[in-house]
């Protein structure tokens, strides 16, 4: 589990590619000591594990299902990538819990600059747009930003400077895709509410309104 609270940039030193699996090599670009095989680290957002470590550079394992549901398929020797080591228990929550499981590829609609800030606009599928709402928190190549604004086909999330020194975000362009995942709290609340559901129906429509909030007790 991770904050979303990047620690810093490293670069891809090797990709090597097996039917759909794939391996990447990573030199991170600050100090990142006692690195361990097995651990966790969030790449771009996404939960990899560490399968073996030389100097300063480790290695990470990417399955059939992390290539399909990410960008990592995209990397490339010399990208830069936002790494995030796993949160401990003693640690500040100063982000939002981010569990480094991506729920799907956006695309970056807009990026324009106001003032020492950036606005980013990035479109996703409709179904995954139910899980984000205003104000609430959304894991964008790994980062936890707060949602500025939603429509029907995209949310809006504020860069400040710090965190644009500090990660890759400033670097995409217009275009570019990104890794996102919703807050986890919206998806177990979706899956409790739709407990009593026939679960064969699927979940392109989520089946909540206003009467079955009344029958669990919401709005009374």
């Amino acid at each position: 589990m991770f904050t979303g609270l990047v620690e810093g940039m490293g670069r891809i030193k090797e990709v090597n590619r097996a039917g759909e699996d794939m391996s990447l090599t990573i030199d991170p670009l600050f100090s990142m000591p006692d690195i361990r095989v097995g651990e966790s680290i969030s790449v771009n957002g996404v939960c990899l594990t560490v399968t073996s470590v030389k100097g300063a550079s480790f290695s990470v394992y990417v399955s059939a299902e992390t290539f399909s549901r990410t960008t990592v398929g995209r990397l490339k020797i010399a990208d830069e990538v936002n790494l995030e080591r796993s949160l401990r228990l003693a640690d500040r929550l100063g982000g939002h819990l981010v569990l480094g499981h991506v729920d799907g590829v956006g695309k970056i609609l807009k990026k324009e600059q106001r003032q020492k800030s950036w606005v980013m606009k990035i479109g996703i599928d409709e179904p995954l747009l139910r899980y984000i709402i205003e104000k609430g928190s959304v894991a964008v190549d790994g980062v936890s930003l707060t949602v500025n604004r939603c429509t029907n086909e995209s949310f809006e999330v504020n860069i400040i400077p710090q965190t644009g020194r500090e990660t890759n975000l400033l670097k995409s362009k217009t275009g570019d895709l990104v890794n996102v995942e919703t807050d986890m709290i919206g998806k177990y609340v979706e899956k409790f509410l739709r407990r009593d559901q026939d679960p064969r129906a699927g979940s392109r429509t989520s089946g909540i309104d206003e009467e079955m909030l009344r029958k669990h007790g919401f709005g009374e």
